[in-house]
């Protein structure tokens, strides 16, 4: 049997989707695509003799395989009996006779369906080695994983620099009002918001991970439409619970997983709740020359609610010709290509005005009625050339509003008579397509790049983007969104325009700058949109982060540059941290020499796998555990933010 199994590996593994790094067998990845009946590995398997005669029975002249028993045999522990497999064997408990690895439960960190996705990013422009496993986790136990952190290492910045926190400011309903930046990952420290912010957030807006293939989003499957999904979807419900009933989401994505998204959206915020997909053309021109030229990026826009209101944007330039704040247009004969006239099919909207020469008011308008007076003059309306939709009333409207939005003027540019009507101008509608061309990232990372002397970041995006956004969906004061802050634009444009943000980021340079970058926008910077949006000087904000505890040890094992000094990690852990229940250190101890002759990346594996993942960070229900350390400040801050 074990020539079998030999060979049977040696076969699976000239499939290189079947094959790690270290060159060893995926045993799930095989099962998945056994169960999907797929067909490379069934030409693989039939193309052996010996395989096929075990895994395959001929019925009227056709080979059928046979799923269970072959999935039963992959599955077997002295199928894949490696030293790698044998080594995890021995330090973990079982279950019913089963290693926890092989019971179907919820898995924590694998993405499959209806798991957590934890994730973790330290630098924008690194490739983080990422150690996600099949690690499994009962349900209960995955629910304490999303239970609110304890916040730690308190600061507000600003006018006069940093400042100590001392309390927070809430109106009349008890919600917080200062802006917030957050450190931490970012499902955690959503799922920390829920308390303070359930029901209280007018705008989401993040630009999410691309899933390009060729970012820094490396996985072991290389983050898969369907991994990249549950990411998306673990982070996307728990924003919907933080908006208000009318509140909107927007989500920046470009068209590498724009067809997925849409439909997760659907299903997450319900189809009925679509607003639109805006397409936002940023392309640089170097980008023409290429087959079909990838011109433009998406925004998904959602709304919790049909309650929802979009304002209208205003152009404080715009020129109002005879009093503040009012339009007019030209009142058009609606024609078509096919009639000469109307008169035909549209006989309500053919009739003409009659104007008084004689009277008009103190804005020049001439008194007119539909109603032919003696001594009046026909006007009839301006002819549209081959021009469907034009603004024309019927004779009932038409009434309603004579001399009140449709009056009479003398055009002197052709010397006539005409109808017109007018309205307040209150603004205009954003439009689904959004032209970036002219305030592209390239600009935009150079204006960082003034800010820092150095470029800091790759295709931020502009402000004038976020700008929209901000104003066509909140007003003052409305709580704002953003937990993929890249570049911090989101919260830089909202503390300009004067809205409350919440913003989090996880990567390590959030301090160095991030919150430098905000502190410049207090000092007045004034790049951008500053002189658009009248940027008032000053304003505050409060940095926290959320208390790490065996993600320090995680960031260790990362690290490490060999074994010796992941042993002493494991020194560490063993008093320190908090293992997985189902841990024997006895058992880890006993076979510390097997331990030694596995690869760097298989014992980082190990020691990660061993950690109780509820434990990344220190949960509020444990922050008077001695264990964990927390200072009186820090519970005195968590008290009074979460109101206990």
């Amino acid at each position: 049997m074990s020539n079998f199994n030999d060979k049977l590996q040696i076969l699976l593994k000239t499939d290189s989707r079947f094959i790690d790094q270290e060159w060893d067998l995926l045993r799930n990845e095989v099962i998945d695509k056994a169960f999907k009946i797929d067909e490379k590995l069934i030409e693989l398997l039939i193309g052996d003799d010996e395989v096929k005669s075990k895994f395959f029975c001929e019925i009227k002249g056709h080979w059928v395989f046979n799923i269970n028993t072959f999935v039963d045999f992959i599955q077997d522990k002295n199928f894949l009996n490696d030293s790698y497999t044998k080594y995890k064997n021995k330090i973990w408990l079982t279950i019913d006779g089963k290693f926890l690895k092989e019971r179907n439960e919820v898995s924590l960190v694998r993405p499959y369906k209806d798991c957590i996705l934890e994730w973790w990013q330290d630098k924008e422009d690194q490739k983080r080695k990422e150690i996600f496993f099949n690690e499994i986790l009962a349900q209960d136990e995955i629910d304490r994983l999303l239970d609110s952190k304890v916040l730690t290492s308190w600061k507000k910045y600003n006018k006069d620099g940093e400042q100590k926190v001392e309390s927070f400011t809430r109106d009349e309903n008890g919600t917080i009002k200062d802006n917030l930046i957050i450190k931490g990952n970012n499902l955690l420290a959503l799922h920390t918001l829920k308390k303070e912010f359930t029901n209280k957030v007018k705008l989401v807006y993040i630009d999410i991970p691309y899933n390009t293939g060729n970012d820094w989003f490396k996985y072991n499957d290389n983050f898969n439409h369907s991994t990249w999904l549950t990411f998306m979807k673990n982070r996307l419900e728990i924003a919907k619970v933080l908006l208000k009933k009318d509140g909107v989401i927007f989500v920046h994505c470009d068209n590498h997983e724009q067809a997925y998204l849409k439909v997760l959206m659907d299903e997450i915020f319900w189809s009925e709740n679509f607003i639109e997909t805006i397409s936002v053309v940023n392309n640089p021109r170097w980008r023409d020359y290429w087959w079909i030229a990838n011109m433009h990026e998406f925004i998904n826009v959602f709304c919790k609610s049909q309650s929802y209101e979009l304002f209208p944007i205003i152009d404080e330039n715009k020129e109002f010709p005879y009093e503040d704040n009012l339009w007019w247009f030209e009142i058009r004969e609606l024609r078509n290509r096919n009639t000469k006239f109307n008169e035909g099919n549209r006989p309500n909207l053919v009739y003409p005005f009659y104007l008084n020469p004689n009277k008009k008011d103190e804005n020049g308008f001439f008194e007119i009625d539909i109603e032919n007076k003696k001594d009046w003059i026909p006007v009839f309306p301006a002819k549209s050339e081959w021009i469907q939709t034009v603004r024309r009333r019927g004779k009932e409207k038409a009434k309603e509003n004579l001399n009140i939005n449709i009056v009479g003027k003398w055009m002197k540019e052709n010397g006539r008579y005409q109808i017109i009507e007018k309205y307040r101008w209150n603004g205009r509608m954003a439009r689904s397509v959004r032209w970036d061309k002219e305030v592209n990232s390239e600009r935009w990372t150079l204006h960082l790049k003034e800010l820092f002397s150095n470029k800091v970041f790759n295709n931020p995006k502009p402000e004038e983007t976020i700008k929209r956004i901000i104003e066509i969906s909140t007003e003052n004061e409305d709580i704002l969104l953003d937990y993929h802050l890249w570049s911090w634009t989101t919260c830089s444009v909202a503390h300009k325009m004067w809205r409350q943000y919440i913003g989090i980021e996880q990567m390590e340079y959030i301090e160095t700058v991030a919150v430098e970058r905000m502190k410049k926008v207090i000092e007045w910077e004034q790049g951008w949109i500053s002189k658009s949006v009248n940027r008032q000087w000053g304003w505050e904000f409060i940095y926290c982060e959320l208390k790490k505890y065996n993600e320090d040890f995680i960031n260790q094992i990362e690290e490490a540059k060999d074994t010796k000094e992941l042993l002493k990690i494991w020194e560490d852990m063993k008093t320190k941290s908090f293992l997985n229940y189902n841990v024997d250190i006895n058992k880890q101890d006993e076979a510390i020499e097997e331990f030694k002759q596995l690869s760097l990346d298989q014992q980082k594996q190990t020691l990660v796998e061993l950690l109780d993942k509820n434990q990344l960070y220190v949960n509020l229900s444990e922050i008077n555990d001695k264990d964990f350390e927390v200072s009186e400040e820090d519970k005195k801050l968590n008290k009074m933010f979460y109101e206990l």
